[in-house]
């Protein structure tokens, strides 16, 4: 293992706190120009779930950090003009075009990967590649049917060879249709410059986890092998090499590296107030979010409902750099409904309807509605507070 040099630079907690909102697009004025196309090449990596309240995780991450821009211009910065692909990084996640190179250590262990959870019948991968090429970019559907019965992991043989093609990297996502994956060939779908495999591990892995580091503006080695789901020897190689500064953090007890340009500036700016998806990359890591906000969240969709604290879509909210409380959002015609709010103390008040308005704007409601707030206490002054930001 390569000795790594010493820490010189000591962080307090406060730092690392402020200097990570930053990376995320948090704290100071955002880049509007560069707009959706910014916030994906600046975050590295934008998470996809089939899960919809509001709106879709990777509609929610730069509304988040832009305020209300369009839903269909957020689909069109994404998917037009060859600007990102779709594949396996901290989960499938949206990736900027160019780090197409870099991903080719992934490509390869898939290909070398010695078995599969689903068989693939005997020439059904040839006929899939065949009519891409001549009919493409089309569903699974349009190929010949995703899936044998109702089953959710029961695909059919074309939607597997589609999806092993997409591993290989012989395939790609070009736009999600109806939340279905419309594929196309690469040599069609990738640029010229782009499209080879010709990095070998090393190098793609110095650049996932210098992006990693600058993503994340300071993090330990589990933080930044968890932004692109490397293992940690694979950080371990790599990381004195990266690019990224040792660095100590007040309380985190681990050790810790951070991005140089990150440590050059003090951040400074307007802090974001907005509601967060649970996929956001600020918070997706749990132990990352305990460690830096000290606030305890995961996702309920998945926990029998009898079982939920805080709702099936809990969504965090983000104020003054830190996490203030959450919001379980559903949506009943024009009206956003907060099914439950948490709310930490009396000064979250404002906060909490700020975001609910600006969340409720976004996606055309013309009213909010709150069912429920864990502080009973809370519940007429939030109300009391929503009602005048309606007007």
């Amino acid at each position: 293992m390569t000795t790594l040099p010493r820490p010189t630079t000591t962080l307090t907690a406060d730092d690392a706190r402020r200097i990570a909102l930053r990376a995320q697009g948090f704290l100071g004025a955002p880049d509007r120009r560069a707009g959706v196309r910014g916030v994906l090449r600046h975050l590295g990596a934008v998470q996809l779930d089939t899960i919809s309240v509001l709106a879709r995780s990777h509609e929610l991450v730069p509304y988040a950090r832009l305020g209300a821009v369009g839903r269909k211009t957020v689909e069109a910065a994404y998917w037009t003009g060859a600007h990102a692909f779709e594949y396996w990084s901290h989960a499938a996640c949206i990736l900027p075009i160019e780090e197409w190179p870099h991903f080719a250590f992934r490509r390869r262990a898939y290909r070398d990967r010695p078995h599969w959870n689903h068989e693939l019948p005997e020439g059904v991968y040839d006929q899939v590649i065949k009519q891409l090429r001549a009919e493409g970019p089309l569903t699974s559907t349009e190929l010949g049917g995703a899936k044998k019965t109702s089953d959710w992991w029961d695909w059919s043989g074309t939607k597997v060879a589609v999806e092993r093609a997409l591993m290989y990297g012989e395939v790609v996502c070009v736009e999600r249709r109806g939340w279905k994956r419309v594929y196309d060939l690469a040599e069609r779908a990738v640029p010229d410059t782009l499209l080879h495999d010709e990095l070998d591990d090393t190098e793609c892995l110095r650049r996932l986890v210098r992006l990693a580091g600058e993503s994340l503006g300071v993090g330990t080695r589990a933080d930044i092998a968890d932004y692109h789901r490397l293992k940690g020897d694979q950080v371990d190689a790599v990381i004195a090499d990266s690019g990224l500064v040792p660095v100590e953090v007040e309380g985190w007890g681990k050790p810790a590296w951070a991005d140089p340009a990150a440590l050059a500036t003090t951040p400074r700016g307007r802090h974001r107030t907005t509601l967060l998806s649970p996929f956001d990359s600020l918070i997706w890591e749990r132990a990352r979010t305990e460690r830096i906000f000290g606030f305890t969240h995961r996702l309920e969709a998945y926990v029998p409902k009898p079982k939920r604290v805080h709702g099936y879509f809990a969504m965090p909210v983000l104020a003054g750099g830190r996490l203030v409380g959450r919001v379980d959002p559903a949506r009943e015609g024009r009206t956003l409904v907060a099914r439950q709010v948490t709310l930490d103390g009396p000064k979250a008040v404002p906060a909490v309807a700020e975001a609910l308005i600006e969340a409720a704007t976004w996606v055309n409601c013309t009213d909010v509605r709150v069912e429920r707030v864990d502080a009973p206490g809370l519940r007429e002054p939030l109300t009391r507070e929503l009602a005048g930001l309606l007007g």
